[in-house]
């Protein structure tokens, strides 16, 4: 109620049913029981679990009206777009949130950008661009809705939201099948939930008129309300449910080629974590880890199987992102050191790494190891390429070659495989002869792939502008070094 009397217009989410509550009245409208466990012999790959559907909310509305930490907003490259949901966010919001809005200079496709909510009842916006579809580049555009949906969520992680208000992120002006974008949304959230459930209390699905039924049809695909609804549903679910954080899997980028034909890899990258975790204690290889000693001296002896060394290296890897998953690491991911941004003039996605950003003796950098493999996993199944700027970098921010050399043998072999350039940008001659000793007698395999970088200029050769966010210090330094740099690229309208 307001000041007056009058009934607000504003929706208290708490007041809502959650997915698992609509479920239950249901059961007990029709007297039907349960499956009991006993009965199931195949589970879904998305199980049925009543604390996460506690925290879904499927509500027919606007999504403006949510009382809620945060809602999403839909929209485009320049965050102009006219469509329903941005237009009523606006008009309730008020004339000082299209001020604040000019100051994020736009937002690339994927991206999830964050503001107030101003005279919303949500205390913030977060603001994303979902893809152009095309059929023949549907690959890149599931990529790209998926990381709308994963964006929105860990900004929604870091900033320590209790809840997120959902509209529908590919706009009909945008010409994504609806239902093919609802499976990407609906296991996007339910993975994440699986991983970091304990950092948000209630996901609200707001959706249109039009929009329901879909959601309501699949819905119970990614969160079955009981081992029945499970079964029920599991001949329904899509061949590509994509890897352990819901990310679409490129099937031609599944492809391995083993040394050994014949020897079967039973560490496979792609099992994911727990398949990976489910041979110690049984397999045979994990029954060696109990003679550390034996098995070190073996290594040093050249006796142990290079593909031996492969799967100790990979559970190794599995534990470290396993404890990465499990370990708060806001305040690392506070320091804006590591980011992902767009994709070089080859498609490729690019990540940023801030040297002047990493305060290395005041920060525990195992934690910050823990970090890069928390946002690096999933980014490495596919091509990369990444971007260090050591602008204005002091001994403050120096990274110990002990501490890289300890990154670059814990991390898979993914991320070396498909890492195909590392930009270093305003190198100084002391961080060029650093580098040349740390790929020449430490690491191998990384010399041919960095590229020293003296200007912006010279980086957009490979990055054009538009797809790489600069943090301002370092266009303040290249323009005061180098003369201004004028883009040739204009950020392309909305169609």
């Amino acid at each position: 109620m307001d000041p007056l009397g009058a009934p607000s217009q504003f929706v208290d989410i708490d007041s809502l049913p959650s997915w698992a509550d609509a479920y239950e009245a249901k059961q007990l409208e029709s007297h039907q029981n349960p499956v009991e466990k006993a009965q199931v012999d195949v589970r879904s790959p998305f199980p049925y679990r009543k604390d996460i559907n506690v925290k879904i909310i499927l509500w027919k509305g606007d999504v403006a009206l949510l009382n809620c930490t945060a809602i999403v907003n839909t929209s485009n490259e320049s965050l102009t777009d006219k469509n329903p949901v941005s237009e009523s966010i606006f008009m309730h919001a008020g004339p000082d949130l299209r001020d604040e809005l000019q100051k994020l200079k736009g937002c690339r496709t994927g991206e999830a950008k964050l503001t107030k909510g101003f005279n919303l009842a949500a205390r913030f916006i977060i603001h994303t661009v979902g893809p152009k579809y095309k059929s023949r580049y549907r690959t890149a555009a599931e990529s790209s809705l998926y990381s709308c949906y994963r964006n929105v969520l860990q900004l929604a992680k870091e900033q320590a939201m209790c809840s997120v208000g959902f509209c529908v992120i590919n706009s009909l002006k945008r010409c994504y099948p609806l239902e093919d974008a609802t499976h990407i949304a609906l296991r996007t959230v339910r993975r994440f939930l699986e991983i970091h459930g304990e950092t948000l209390e209630k996901v609200v699905f707001a959706v249109s008129e039009l929009e329901e039924a879909t959601y309501q049809k699949l819905l119970p695909l990614y969160f079955p309300r009981s081992l029945e609804e499970e079964i029920q549903s599991l001949p329904y679910l899509p061949a590509d449910i994509g890897n352990a954080e819901g990310e679409p899997v490129v099937p031609e980028r599944q492809i391995r080629i083993t040394e050994k034909p014949g020897v079967p890899d039973d560490a496979s990258d792609e099992e994911g974590l727990e398949a990976d975790l489910s041979f110690i204690g049984s397999h045979a290889f994990a029954r060696m880890e109990g003679d550390v000693d034996k098995q070190r001296r073996l290594i040093l002896q050249g006796q142990l199987s290079e593909a031996a060394l492969q799967k100790q290296h990979q559970r190794n890897y599995n534990r470290w992102l396993c404890q990465a998953r499990a370990e708060d690491l806001s305040d690392i991911a506070s320091l804006k050191a590591l980011y992902q941004t767009g994709v070089d003039n080859c498609g490729r996605t690019v990540m940023v790494v801030v040297g002047r950003n990493i305060p290395v003796t005041l920060i525990d950098m195992e934690k910050a190891l823990l970090y890069f493999i928390h946002v690096m996993d999933h980014i490495a199944v596919k091509e990369y390429v990444l971007v260090y700027f050591h602008t204005l970098t002091n001994d403050y921010n120096q990274l110990d070659s002990n501490f890289l050399k300890k990154l670059y043998d814990v991390v898979d072999a993914k991320y070396k495989r498909n890492l195909k350039a590392l930009y270093f940008v305003h190198p100084t001659f002391r961080s060029k002869v650093s580098a040349w000793f740390f790929t020449t007698f430490t690491v191998s395999g990384l010399k041919d792939k960095i590229h020293y970088v003296e200007s912006l200029q010279q980086l957009f050769t490979a990055i054009p502008p538009e797809q790489i966010d600069l943090p301002p210090f370092v266009l303040e330094y290249d323009a005061r070094e180098n003369g201004p740099y004028y883009s040739s690229y204009p950020p392309s309208p909305d169609l």
